[in-house]
């Protein structure tokens, strides 16, 4: 059987964190390329612009206001989402947040509970309502974790073990729903160009960020158009035998 690359015509795809940064590119992305989407974020403003920019350009791109840290939030998304595209191909979990880089003994309680709460209960309410979605036909999560999920995150700790939790959720949901044709997957990128990124730039000094910036042997940021394009790759059906894999684009950091 052959695909066409990276098709997605009519494939009906969630994603949260979808107002800006890499959600808002691969919304776009997918919309351009056929797909129907839902695009889910706490930042309405922003979310229902980009919706409109979309309709105006005869593109299907929808907006539903989503706090995935509340598990009735997160059920009404998918209420809502079944409801106005009638099934559910792609889901994928990308809200995420940030914390002001400390060391671990300086980090607060509430810099590392909000942390867990958005970056890891939120992708795991979001998944856990995915599965019932996708019982009849099928489905991919692709959840967003980081390369911090991967590898020691200094100053950062509390977003570091958020994604080390995003992948290891990833992997056991992976081979729990198999038989299922559910399918599980993660996204790892590095520092991308993105809103978030930049502020957590904008409260280090110049040597740390040029620290971060030359972390990678690419010496730059990543480009949120070199995530979306992965992630369009990951909708479509080329990746069907994907199952339980963090997909690292990190321009080599972690070679």
């Amino acid at each position: 059987m052959t695909y066409p690359a990276a098709n997605v015509e009519g494939k009906a795809i969630l994603i949260t964190g979808g107002a800006s940064g890499i959600g808002a590119a691969s919304a776009q992305l997918l919309a351009k390329r056929g797909a129907n989407v839902v695009i889910a974020d706490l930042a309405v403003e922003a979310g229902e612009k980009i919706a409109q920019q979309a309709a105006d350009e005869g593109l299907s791109i929808t907006f539903h206001k989503v706090d995935v840290a509340d598990k009735a939030s997160v059920e009404a998304l998918f209420a809502f989402t079944m409801k106005h595209l009638g099934k559910l191909d792609v889901a994928i979990n990308n809200a995420g947040i940030d914390h002001k880089p400390a060391p671990l003994h300086e980090l607060s309680d509430d810099d590392f509970d909000r942390n867990i709460a958005v970056n890891l209960k939120g992708v795991w309410h979001c998944m856990r309502a995915s599965i019932p979605c996708m019982f009849a036909n099928g489905g991919h999560v692709i959840n967003v974790a980081s390369v911090a999920g991967l590898r020691s995150t200094p100053l950062i700790s509390a977003y570091g073990a958020s994604k080390h939790g995003v992948i290891g959720l990833t992997k056991s949901a992976a081979l729990e729903y198999a038989k299922a044709n559910i399918r599980f997957n993660a996204v790892c990128p590095s520092f991308i160009d993105t809103p978030m990124v930049q502020n957590t730039l904008a409260h280090m000094n110049e040597r740390q960020q040029q620290s971060i910036i030359k972390a990678s042997p690419m010496k730059r940021l990543g480009r949120v158009e070199e995530i979306s394009g992965a992630i369009a790759w990951l909708c479509s059906d080329e990746s069907s035998f994907m199952n339980g894999h963090s997909l690292t684009l990190d321009g080599g950091m972690l070679a």
